[in-house]
């Protein structure tokens, strides 16, 4: 079973119909971590109060990842926008803590600030409530996502992710996230680190800003992305498919394939991409 020193993961959505929840799942029965983040926004609480989901598989995910904590991981939950009500239970509970940010020294040395990167709405878009008309938008483009890839699997064509394409086509949304990611490491800097890793937009990437490292975990929605540290203190962007087999496409053309095939991870470093088996 691959084991990792540090895993990243943010954005599970958990309480909504667009949460890859069996997806997480897998990933956590097949991967031993000795540090684990939650990055933010893993109850979708925004959601719940429009109408609440909640299937089996949601629980699941919960109690592999309390297991966890109780045979050891370390887990570190980061509150987030939708999750902000945790925000009221900063503290330590077992194995587990809830924090509204950490500062992580890998095991080479560096310092990593890690926030969920809600904390920069106000500065990027100017008005804080905005992020809600965006969430509203967001649920509905993912319903018409859904949409698609039925007719799409009629046909006999792999899915498609229409939210991943609209940011990667749609001039003023590559706009915000190339402002976000700027945004996050100026403030980064004030906390005199090295990186700062985040989620929040929904968008993977690793890229240096300046001085700063800017890693981003993507999501448990969409992309199926985290961050994950080796024991030599490496970290590397990787992509989970439990339903894959490798394919040696490099990670810019899976992460917005959900059925890429299965049983590997597609991983990407600050100093360029490869593609790894899982053992």
């Amino acid at each position: 079973m691959p084991t990792f020193r540090t895993a990243w993961i943010s954005d599970i959505h958990l309480g909504t119909r667009g949460s890859c929840a069996r997806e997480l799942l897998d990933f956590l029965k097949e991967h031993e971590f000795r540090t684990l983040y939650l990055v933010g926004d893993f109850i979708d609480i925004w959601a719940m109060k429009r109408g609440i989901y909640w299937p089996q598989a949601h629980n699941d995910v919960i109690q592999k990842i309390l297991r966890k904590a109780r045979k050891g991981t370390q887990v570190i939950y980061i509150t987030g926008n939708h999750d902000e009500f945790l925000a009221r239970f900063h503290g330590q509970y077992g194995g587990i803590s809830i924090q509204a940010n950490a500062v992580h020294v890998t095991a080479d040395g560096r310092r990593i600030l890690v926030i969920h990167g809600h904390e920069l709405d106000t500065v990027v878009q100017s008005m804080g409530w905005l992020a809600h008309v965006g969430d509203v938008g967001y649920t509905l483009l993912m319903r018409c996502n859904w949409m698609v890839n039925f007719f799409r699997r009629l046909l006999g064509m792999r899915p498609w992710s229409l939210s991943a394409f609209i940011k990667a086509e749609v001039k003023n949304v590559v706009s915000f996230i190339s402002r976000f990611e700027d945004a996050v490491a100026r403030y980064a800097r004030d906390f005199e680190v090295d990186a700062v890793l985040c989620g929040h937009i929904h968008t993977a990437a690793v890229r240096q800003i300046g001085s700063v490292t800017y890693y981003n975990t993507g999501d448990w929605v969409e992309s199926c992305t985290g961050i994950v540290e080796h024991f030599d203190g490496r970290l590397e962007l990787l992509k989970f498919s439990p339903s894959a087999r490798l394919d040696g496409r490099p990670l810019e053309d899976t992460l917005d394939d959900v059925a890429a095939p299965a049983g590997s991870v597609n991983l990407q470093t600050a100093d360029g991409l490869r593609t790894q088996k899982s053992p």
